[in-house]
């Protein structure tokens, strides 16, 4: 049973203090493959929803922005664009692996002039209250421990009017699609990870964490309870993923 001791680690319970850990191996055994498995994954549709997010952020030339949970990069380099030259965009992750991946990426993008990499964990980010004019976190917020304490630290470090991006999986829309969309995350995703990245486990994780992560209005509310404003949310891929965005007025 559930309690406060203990969190979801996919249908698992785990202890609070232990998730961490668990979610560090899953990355740490997908870093190499993980571009790869995006692609196969969601038919490069993932390439789509980014840009979607980025539209959202429509930064100006010399602002700041934060990449949490930054992956291999692909928020951040799409920032790193937008802000230019005399910009800043920081990029960070938790896991080591798939920070050194990100950062290998911006390089050889020809974008390390104006974008840092830090390892830290969401919850407690190492920024002064009021740094960054826009933060994004794309897939994920769902394998953060306490939602709820990274949510606050990322509205810290915004700046007065300053916007969070939160790209996420959420639940579909349409009765319809549910069947065929659970069908696929539970036999076909695993076969992917198995046969592609020689792991099956980590990819069960990934279907079983996209349905223990709260949906479209529970994480509205979520945003809101951070101190966030104008909150809203758009559904991408008939609600398959959704992007959430709010303000620090």
């Amino acid at each position: 049973m559930a309690d406060e001791r203990s969190t979801d680690f996919g249908f698992q319970r785990v202890p609070l203090e232990d998730k961490a850990r668990r979610v560090r191996g899953v990355f740490d055994s997908v870093a190499d493959r993980y571009d790869l498995m995006n692609d196969l994954m969601s038919a490069g549709a993932h390439r789509w929803w980014k840009r979607f997010t980025l539209a959202l952020a429509n930064l100006r030339p010399g602002q700041r922005a934060l990449d949490v949970a930054g992956g291999s990069g692909d928020l951040a380099a799409g920032l790193a664009r937008q802000v230019g030259e005399r910009g800043l965009v920081v990029l960070t992750d938790i896991n080591a692996a798939m920070l050194a991946r990100g950062r290998d990426r911006l390089i050889d993008a020809g974008l390390a002039a104006n974008v840092a990499c830090v390892q830290c964990d969401a919850e407690r980010l190492p920024f002064a209250e009021g740094t960054f004019d826009c933060i994004t976190i794309g897939f994920g917020l769902r394998n953060v421990t306490d939602k709820a304490a990274a949510l606050a630290s990322m509205r810290r470090a915004l700046k007065a009017g300053g916007q969070l991006l939160v790209l996420e999986f959420s639940q579909p829309r349409l009765p319809a699609l549910k069947p065929l969309y659970d069908a696929y995350s539970f036999r076909v995703l695993p076969l992917l990870g198995r046969y592609v990245a020689g792991d099956e486990a980590s990819y069960r994780y990934l279907a079983e964490s996209i349905r223990m992560h709260p949906d479209q209005e529970t994480l509205l509310a979520m945003l809101r309870d951070a101190g966030l404003e104008n909150c809203r949310y758009h559904n991408l891929a008939g609600g398959i993923v959704a992007v959430h965005r709010g303000y620090k007025c």
